[in-house]
């Protein structure tokens, strides 16, 4: 016979698991990110974005003055420190599994604002993260369950 405690420790511990293998699957795969951020006069930002092979990336800075380096892997588009003005986009794919790198520094009298959209892949550690949050509900059930074992006599 369950007790009233194991009934709810049961609930709860399969409600935690559920959580944690629904956000494992929802991790799986490549990730669409999309950005939209505003940076003010002298301000600097980067991105790292790790990509599997073949999967396309775009990029729109708007401002009044600021410097873009960007380095993508293998042969992929190759950008040294260079100054624009006004406008940019840039669309590339990723040649390789690897890091992109994307450094932005305003230079201009007015704000700098980025416009993107990455797809990247997960990182490992989000899969840690839900394989714990499982761990933890398994847990929790089979503490509830100890609520519901017959005592030996003297205890």
């Amino acid at each position: 016979m369950l007790t009233k405690r194991t009934v709810i420790g049961i609930g709860v511990g399969s409600v935690i698991i559920a959580l944690g293998l629904a956000s494992l699957v929802i991790h799986i795969g490549i990730q669409t990110i999309e950005v939209d951020e505003t940076f003010g006069v002298a301000e600097f930002t980067s991105y790292r974005l790790t990509a599997p092979e073949h999967t396309p990336q775009t990029m729109k800075i708007t401002g009044d003055a600021f410097d873009v380096k960007l380095e993508s892997p293998a042969d992929g588009l190759q950008i040294p420190l260079t100054p624009h003005k006004k406008e940019v986009t840039f669309d590339w794919i990723h040649l390789a599994d690897g890091d992109t790198r994307i450094e932005i520094q305003n230079t201009g009298y007015s704000d700098l604002h980025v416009e993107a959209t990455f797809q990247v892949t997960t990182d490992p550690i989000l899969t840690t993260y839900d394989i714990m949050v499982t761990i933890a509900g398994v847990v929790v059930i089979g503490f509830s369950l100890n609520f519901s074992i017959r005592k030996p006599r003297g205890f």
